[in-house]
Order: structure tokens, then C-alpha cells, then sequence
């Protein structure tokens, strides 16, 4: 594989405190200089995919140390402490000059969270580009946790997010259905705006966003817009659908797990966002290829037998199936590649596409030449009523009750469930689902009212959707 030699500790430019002794054993960078690729190596095909994977689980796998880039650099007490999720000047744990855990800080790299292949197994079976149990959630942007019960009510009140860390498998085939959904809203827009005064019907793949209306003056009426940001633009990634592409989710996540930000983001190869000392600390090609490499994970499978198939119609009849939509079907089979930024022109500025038909994701392709994305999602966020909601202080009430469908491909391996892991049992997650202004309502309620017997045909059906056995291990040596 050819290495890019560009890239060494002169051109990372390397500019720690005076606390940090570059000639002691082990005070270097732990991202060798030796295992990056560049971008122009990518998007110019000098590389096999393989390759450009096996730098990207190098990314994903890397505990870095401040060499690196890791953490926000001193912290400026001359500015307020930064609460974006993007990081910089915030302050550490009793000032131990590293880590915070509560707002990110809280991973060195991308495995920590991301290792739980099923929990169905006693041991969990672990490796690389799983979920996370309970304890690796993120506490996202709180202000305050009242863990000593203030009001003695048995509530810890928390007004920040907590996320359970989800596996990424499938993120390819996840990621082209977007990608499409999104070109096809984006052409309604524009259907609207040369047609004023009409009413368009936003629906794509099955799945409605509502409607829009523009006036004579190119002014668009989105009020009727639903489960999608009014740009239009459909976001697969993160509990919320806050991002359009896994290459949008990765930067926001290094700068906030681990202060490591990317330089297409945050000012380019020259800058020093937070002070850290360290510029560029990860390139466009790093992100690139971990990119790539999270995308071309394979997807989880379905034992499909005829012991599940009474299940897998119950899930249907009692509509669960409405939002939780079994499969997906896209126009194209290869997944392109573009960098950060204007997500309403998925294909356009490409510098690099994967077949996703072939090695290593084998998504099934259509007799139209697309895939086929068995992950049980219409990617629309949802209202999930007042007994799932969040308590957010930087969202509004609507933020804070809404989610995206969650994908069920792989759930028989995923406990625990829901968005902040509350539910231990798969049983548990559907009762949930039963709260006041929730979407999901009466789904659940027709679930509950069945009988023992076709509820168990249900669990079993979806305890039928599995995790892939031995993601990536075309990319270990097993020495």
C-alpha cells in the first residue's frame, strides 16, 4: 500500500505546551504518519478500496493522545467555557486537564463506543463497528444533573440528551437511501417554485414529508413540512436526523468525543481551532477514508425462515410496518462520496463512489440496478410522546419529543433499547412506545392486545434480525 510520506510530524506542525517532553519514550503522536492516506490518493484511484478501508479503520481505531490533537488545549479563562458540541475551551473534571465526560471529552477514539457486536450472547460477542451498553452513552450538553434527587421525587432531572451509542453497520446502504430521498424532495422544491400557487405532495420512496406551497415571489410555505428539516434535506444519522451523510456525523463526533477536528471544519490544514496546539489533526483524506470505511461495514441480516413469517405479518398487520418500513429500495447501487457541506445536491462535486453490490457490503441489487436496505426505517422523525421525550434546554418541546425511526435490522443483538437505553427488553421498548402524543401509540396498543401466543411470533421474528458475524475481519490479522 502506498503511504502518504507527506504527512509527518514537521507537517502536522506540532505545537505543545512546554508540559509535554517530545523526547521521552512514547510522547508522539499515536496515529502514525506512515498508516494516513491523502485525499488526492483517493480521488484519484490510486488506491485499492481495501487500502483506502484499512486507513479508515486506523482512524476509527486510534486512541489518540494530545500529540494528536486530542483534547481542547488550555483552557482560556479569559473566554467562557464553550458548550457546542463541537468542543473547544471546555473545562476538564476536576480540572484534570484531560477528560470531562459529562459534554464529550469522554473517548479516545471511535471503538469505545462502538464494540458491542450482541448482547444476546453471555459474554457479549464484541468487535469493531458494534453499539454501546448503558455505560458508554453520551451526556450530551447538560447544564445541570440533579443526581442527588433535589426535589425528592426518585428523578435525577437532567436537561441535556443521553444517547446510547447505535452499531453502524449498514451505514452505506442507509446513506444512499438519503442521499436519493433527498435529490427527489429537492426536485419537489423546485416543481413548487415553478408552479406557485400549488399545492406539492412531498413523498418519496412511500414515505410523505407533508406538502409545500410556493407564492409568485419564489417564497416557499413549508407549515405543512413533517419528520424533516425544512431544507428538505433528509438526515439518516444520529437519534435526531441531524446529519446527511456519516461523513457529516464523524466530524461533529471527533471534535466532540475527543477535541479531534477535522480540518475541512474547522478553518483548514493551517488552523488551530482550539488552541490545542496541534493543526490538521485530521486531514481530508483521514476523514475520507474513515468515512468510507464506516460505510462499506456490512449490514445486518434476517434468518428468513417460515418459523418467522407469521411474526413478520403481525409486525405488519398491527402497524409497526407504517414507520418501521422492512425494506427500502434505491435507483443506484454505487454510493458517492463528496465532502462536508450543501447536502440539498447529493451528487453533485463527487471524488469517489463504491459499488455497494460487491465486497464488502453485498447489499442485494434490484432488478432496476439498485439495492435493496432491509433496515426497517422510513428515516422520518417522529413525535414519541411525552413518556419518551427528552428535556433538552437548548431544543424546543417538538425537538425534544421527535426522533428518528429507529432502524430494527440487527435488534435481536442490540439491547438495550430506545434512544437513552431504558429499555432492557424488546418487550419493554414496544410497551413504551403507548404514551400520551405518541405517533406510535397505537401500534403499541394493538401489540399488547393480542394474544401471548402472536406477540412471542412477533419477538421472534424480530429476534430473527441479526448483527453481521465478523464485520471487518477482512481488515484483521489474527496473529
Amino acid at each position: 500500500m502506498k503511504r502518504l510520506t507527506a504527512i509527518s510530524l514537521t507537517s502536522v506542525s506540532l505545537m505543545l505546551p512546554s508540559l509535554i517532553y517530545a523526547d521521552l519514550i512514547g510522547e508522539a503522536p499515536r496515529l502514525d504518519p506512515a498508516d494516513r492516506i491523502s485525499q488526492d490518493e483517493i480521488s484519484q484511484g490510486q488506491l485499492h478500496l481495501d487500502e483506502i478501508r484499512e486507513a479508515g479503520l486506523i482512524i476509527f481505531s486510534t486512541p489518540f493522545n494530545r500529540y494528536d490533537g486530542f483534547g481542547d488545549g488550555p483552557h482560556d479563562f479569559s473566554e467562557p467555557d464553550n458548550h457546542s458540541p463541537t468542543g473547544g475551551n471546555r473545562p476538564t473534571l476536576q480540572g484534570n486537564g484531560t477528560f470531562l465526560r459529562v459534554n464529550g471529552l469522554d473517548a479516545q477514539n471511535c471503538l469505545e463506543c462502538h464494540t458491542v457486536i450482541s448482547n444476546r450472547t453471555t459474554p457479549p460477542r464484541l468487535g469493531i463497528g458494534g453499539g454501546g451498553g448503558f455505560g458508554t452513552s453520551v451526556l450530551f450538553r447538560p447544564a445541570n444533573i440533579d443526581v442527588i434527587d433535589e426535589n425528592f421525587d426518585g428523578i435525577a432531572e437532567f436537561d441535556g440528551r443521553l444517547i446510547n451509542p447505535v452499531f453502524l453497520f449498514g451505514a452505506g446502504g442507509i446513506e444512499l437511501v438519503g442521499r436519493e430521498m433527498t435529490h427527489e424532495l429537492q426536485n419537489l422544491k423546485q416543481h413548487a417554485l415553478n408552479n406557485p400557487g400549488t399545492i406539492v405532495e412531498l413523498e418519496t420512496k412511500s414515505v410523505s414529508f407533508g406538502s409545500i406551497i410556493a407564492d409568485e415571489y419564489g417564497n416557499l410555505d413549508t407549515t405543512n413540512v413533517e419528520g424533516v428539516e425544512h431544507d428538505l434535506v433528509v438526515r439518516p444519522f444520529g437519534r435526531k436526523g441531524d446529519n446527511a451523510s456519516v461523513r457529516e456525523f464523524d466530524v461533529s463526533a471527533l471534535a466532540f468525543h475527543m477535541g479531534m477536528q477535522a480540518s475541512e471544519a474547522f478553518g483548514g490544514a493551517t488552523a488551530d481551532a482550539d488552541n490545542d496546539g496541534v493543526v490538521n489533526e485530521i486531514t481530508v483524506g483521514d476523514l475520507s477514508a474513515l468515512s468510507i470505511f464506516i460505510t462499506t461495514l456490512e449490514p445486518p441480516f434476517d434468518v428468513d425462515d417460515r418459523e418467522h413469517r407469521d411474526g413478520r405479518r403481525l409486525f405488519s398487520d398491527i402497524g409497526c410496518a407504517d414507520c418501521h418500513r422492512p425494506t427500502m429500495v434505491t435507483q443506484r447501487r454505487t454510493l458517492p462520496y463528496k465532502l462536508t457541506g450543501s447536502p440539498e445536491t447529493p451528487f453533485e462535486d463527487i471524488f469517489y463512489e463504491v459499488d455497494l453490490t460487491k465486497q464488502p457490503t453485498n447489499f442485494r441489487q434490484t432488478r432496476n440496478g439498485g439495492i435493496e436496505v432491509a433496515m426497517f426505517s422510513d428515516l422520518k422523525r417522529h413525535d414519541m410522546g411525552e413518556g419518551l421525550a427528552e428535556n433538552a434546554f437548548f431544543q424546543t418541546d417538538q425537538q425534544n419529543r421527535e426522533f428518528i425511526t429507529a432502524r430494527l435490522w440487527g435488534v435481536a443483538d442490540t439491547a438495550p433499547y430506545l434512544h437513552d437505553g431504558r429499555a432492557t427488553t424488546l418487550a419493554e421498548a414496544i410497551f413504551l412506545h403507548d404514551n400520551p402524543g405518541s405517533e406510535a401509540s397505537n401500534a403499541a396498543q394493538n401489540f399488547k392486545y393480542l394474544s401471548e401466543n402472536d406477540q412471542n411470533k412477533i419477538l421472534a421474528f424480530l429476534m430473527s434480525l441479526r448483527m453481521p458475524e465478523n464485520p471487518a475481519d477482512d481488515l484483521i490479522d489474527p496473529r
